[in-house]
Formats: C-alpha cells, sequence, structure tokens
C-alpha cells in the first residue's frame, strides 16, 4: 500500500518549484533530453550490426513495448506526484525514497563526464572550419588534443579542453539558474528546432555524396536470420531504453513541472515516436557519409564503420577532409552534436538539481551553485587531463549499463509490486489522457519489461565478467567502472536518511491518488 496521506500537495510547493509555460514547451524539452549524442553516433552503428534493414522491426516492437510504456510510468509518477526523483517516490511509498537518489546519484556521475563530451563538439564545430585535425584524425584526437598519455590517472592539465569544458559548464549552469521555464524551456523552444534544421541540412547535402547510395544500402538492407538472434532483440531494447532518457529520473522530473490537466499519454507518444524518427534521420545521414569515405578510400562499407567517438572524431575528419564544401558539412555535425549534447545535459543536470531544491527548499540560484559549481570542478579535474578519455570510456560504459539499467529494473518492481501504485497511475493518467491505459499497460510494467531489461543485464554483466572491458588495468576498472556504480548505490542509501525539512509535503491528496 502507497503510504501517502490525505493533505494535498500544497500549491506553495509547486509555485517555488517553477512550470513548463505550456504542453508544448514540455514536449520540446522532452525531445531534448531524448535526443543526444546516442542517437546520432550509437543507432546507426547497433542497427548496422543487428540485420540492417531488418532491425527496424524488434526496433519498433522494443518501442512498443517497452520504450513507450517505460517513458509512460515516468510521466506518471512525475505528474501525479508532482516532484522530483526522490521526492516522487517519497510520495509514492515513504521506505521507496533511496530509488530516487539512486536515479539522481547516476544522472550527476552522466553530467561531470557528459560535459566533456559536449566541449570537444564544441572545439571540433571550430577546428571544422580549416581541418585543424590535419591528414591524420585518429592522432589529433589522442595526441595534440586531449593528448591522451599512457593507461593510469593523471593530473596534467590539457589547455585545449579546459577551456571549452570551462565554457559548458557556464553556459549550463546559466540555464539552470534561470529556472524551468526562462531556462530550460526556453532553450528547447530555441535549440530543438534549430537542431533539426541543421541536422536536416547535413542530411540533404549527405545525400548528394558520391557513394551515398552505397552507405543507405549498406544500412537498409535486410537480413532477416538477424531475427531469430536473442542477441538482436536485446540491442533493439536496449538502444529503445537508452534513447529515451527513461528509468533514472529526467522524465520523472520533466513530468512534473507539467500542468495537472495535460495530456500525458498523448504527449508520450509525441516524445517517443519523434525521438525514433530523429534516430531513423541520423541512420540516413551518417551512412550517406560513411559510403562516401567508402567509396572515397576504395574500401567496403564495412570497413569505416563505427560509432561513438570513432565515428564522431575520427571518420567525420575523416569525411571533411575528402568531401566537396567539407567546412559546411564538419559545421553541420558538430554544430549538431554540440546542440543535442547541451539539451541532453542540461536535462540531467536538472534531475540533480530538482532533487536538491526539494530537499533542501533551496532556491533556484543557490541549488545550481550548490550542485553545478563542484560539479564542473571535478568535471575538469578529471575529464580535461591527459587521463581523462581513458577515465570516461570507463565510467561511461559501467554507469550506463550497471548503473541505469539495474536502477529502471528496481524502480518499475518498486512501483509494481513493493508500492502496489500502477491501478494509481493508470486512474490518474486516464483522468486527462486521450489514450487510456489499461492493463496491458500494466502486465507490460510489472512482468514484460522487467524480464527483458534484466535480460539485457544478464548478458551484459556475463559479457563484462568473461572479458573485462577495454584493455585497462583491472584496478581502474574498478575504481571508474564497479567503484562508481558502488558508489551511487552508497550515495542513495546516505541522502535518503536525511530528513525532509517540515514544510516539504510528502503527502498527495485522495483526488490525486
Amino acid at each position: 500500500m502507497s503510504s501517502a496521506g490525505s493533505a494535498a500537495v500544497p500549491e506553495h510547493d509547486e509555485a517555488h518549484r517553477g512550470s513548463f509555460s505550456s504542453r508544448r514547451v514540455f514536449i520540446l524539452a522532452a525531445v531534448g533530453s531524448a535526443v543526444g549524442l546516442g542517437n546520432i553516433w550509437r543507432f546507426p552503428y547497433v542497427a548496422y550490426e543487428n540485420g540492417g534493414g531488418t532491425f527496424i522491426l524488434p526496433y519498433l516492437v522494443a518501442l512498443l513495448t517497452a520504450g513507450l510504456p517505460f517513458l509512460l510510468l515516468d510521466y506518471a509518477l512525475g505528474h501525479k506526484y508532482r516532484g522530483s526523483a526522490p521526492l516522487t517516490f517519497a510520495r509514492m511509498f515513504r521506505r521507496s525514497e533511496g530509488v530516487g537518489w539512486w536515479q539522481v546519484g547516476i544522472c550527476a556521475v552522466i553530467a561531470i563526464y557528459y560535459a566533456a563530451v559536449v566541449a570537444w563538439a564544441l572545439s571540433y564545430t571550430f577546428f571544422s572550419v580549416n581541418q585543424s585535425w590535419g591528414d591524420d584524425p585518429e592522432g589529433f584526437l589522442f595526441g595534440e588534443y586531449l593528448r591522451a598519455g599512457d593507461l593510469g590517472v593523471s593530473a596534467s592539465l590539457v589547455p585545449g579542453v579546459v577551456i571549452p569544458l570551462a565554457v559548458v559548464w557556464l553556459v549550463v549552469l546559466v540555464i539552470m539558474a534561470l529556472g524551468v521555464q526562462k531556462g530550460i524551456g526556453a532553450t528547447a523552444v530555441v535549440f530543438i528546432p534549430l537542431l533539426l534544421v541543421v541536422f536536416g541540412f547535413l542530411v540533404v547535402r549527405a545525400l548528394f555524396l558520391p557513394g551515398a547510395m552505397t552507405g543507405l544500402d549498406a544500412l537498409f538492407s535486410p537480413n532477416w536470420s538477424a531475427l531469430t538472434q536473442t542477441s538482436v532483440w536485446a540491442a533493439a531494447f536496449g538502444q529503445i531504453f537508452f534513447s529515451l532518457s527513461v528509468g533514472f529520473g529526467i522524465m520523472i522530473t520533466y513530468s512534473s513541472y507539467v500542468a495537472k490537466k495535460t495530456d500525458m499519454t498523448g504527449s508520450a507518444l509525441v516524445v517517443g515516436f519523434s525521438n525514433s524518427s530523429f534516430e531513423l534521420l541520423a541512420g540516413v545521414g551518417v551512412f550517406a557519409v560513411l559510403g562516401f569515405l567508402a567509396q572515397a578510400s576504395a574500401v567496403r562499407v564495412d570497413e569505416v564503420v563505427t560509432e561513438g567517438l570513432g565515428l564522431a572524431f575520427v571518420a567525420f575528419p575523416a569525411i571533411i577532409n575528402e568531401a566537396p564544401a567539407g567546412a559546411l558539412i564538419g559545421l553541420l555535425f558538430f554544430g549538431s552534436l554540440l546542440l543535442a549534447g547541451l539539451t541532453s545535459l542540461v536535462s540531467v543536470m536538472e534531475v540533480v538539481i530538482s532533487a536538491f531544491r526539494d530537499k533542501f527548499e533551496l532556491t533556484r540560484v543557490r541549488a545550481t551553485l550548490f550542485v553545478g559549481v563542484p560539479a564542473a570542478v571535478v568535471s575538469l579535474l578529471f575529464f580535461s587531463t591527459t587521463s581523462g578519455v581513458y577515465v570516461l570510456d570507463i565510467v561511461d560504459y559501467f554507469i550506463n549499463r550497471f548503473g541505469i539499467l539495474l536502477a529502471a529494473v528496481v524502480s518499475m518492481l518498486v512501483v509494481a509490486w513493493v508500492a502496489r501504485a500502477l491501478p494509481g497511475l493508470t486512474r490518474h493518467m486516464n483522468l486527462t489522457g486521450s489514450i487510456r491505459l489499461g492493463r496491458w499497460w500494466s502486465v507490460l510494467v510489472a512482468v514484460v519489461i522487467p524480464v527483458m531489461l534484466g535480460f539485457v543485464l544478464v548478458r551484459e554483466f556475463l559479457a563484462v565478467v568473461q572479458a573485462p572491458y577495454g584493455d585497462y588495468p583491472s584496478w581502474m576498472l574498478w575504481l571508474f567502472g564497479w567503484g562508481v556504480v558502488i558508489g551511487v548505490v552508497v550515495f542513495a542509501a546516505l541522502a535518503s536518511r536525511i530528513k525532509w525539512r517540515p514544510a516539504t509535503s510528502l503527502t498527495v491528496g485522495e483526488e490525486e491518488r
């Protein structure tokens, strides 16, 4: 049973926290969170490696049976209980507050290293003008730019990274200090349409490059035998889960800023399909330019396909060197990375700031400084050094797989089987939703999605046990990998023991149950 009491959430709580001015602004902010670097540099590779055109089928199944239902769960929690992740879980079931702080800890870790990648995108936007990376993009990235040293932890700062990283943090903190509507909402209203225009130009330009059709043929050629492989279906569910920004507090926080009579089920469909449409657009653009690179290098497409840092900061600079109007392609591509990264970074930071505001009743500016300044300092200390790229790679791998995934599975089990909150959440969403939720949604959230994500989690765990990640020494994997994952859980346990300020209501009224 929920431990919610009978008193309604005070109206001054919501006025103090802030809100989005309209459903349109909320949707743009949610799309800005979902559309990030992973859409551009991860989805095309995952689709290519898992059946090409055939992958679209398991991808759509995963979207409909896992992605959208989980997105609806996050929306239902935040919209009903009107709080940050910890406050939402505390209002739903008092002893589940730690799940919310677990999500906050994950977001704090992600923000600290994600800012570094956004800073690299900022640098490369300027590098694109005159192809500063020269004839050896890989050597430039790890040598002249990042100055990556031997494996280990170094305190040697890299001036070329310090400055853009400081700029990124300054911009983000200003946005956060301005508030929900004037900061986050206004940024989304400007950046998301701009991102679509910029990336749209990139795709159109890419389609006219020599070899573009070869790249698209490589991406969309179906491999029907892939449908019989469990790894392909696991990849589809994993991709949908990661790309929608569900399960680690972002959508709970954002939906708590939406007016009570907003159509949340319809909003979820708009956000979910907008995110997936952008991923498909990214696949078209990326593989069009990879097809050009393959033709220019007289190799097969599979010899130039890559993902992540290799795609963004090695393959694309190589393409820009060869392509007609390469500087324009570079500006469009890295500008897209910058815009997508900033909107996602803002959403991740808001989870942490909102939680501390609710817990300690801080003003927006004080909470931004209290959270943002230490995060910026840690980010600069670890990720603007000669060992930053190695630490980033390890932290990103472990927190995504064994932080986000595990927290998501636990949160669903707590909501469904401990708090028994699904019936109340269903009624709440159906009050104003254009699409009615029924027993099908409860079954997906309580059983199907936990089982599927649990399967993905076990596969990832067995893979890293059988073959430790990368070529890193074990002490680095334990410190920055498992250590960070465990540290976030410890943080959650400690934070949940701190008492809420007396003015913070931990109850919701009968009409909101």
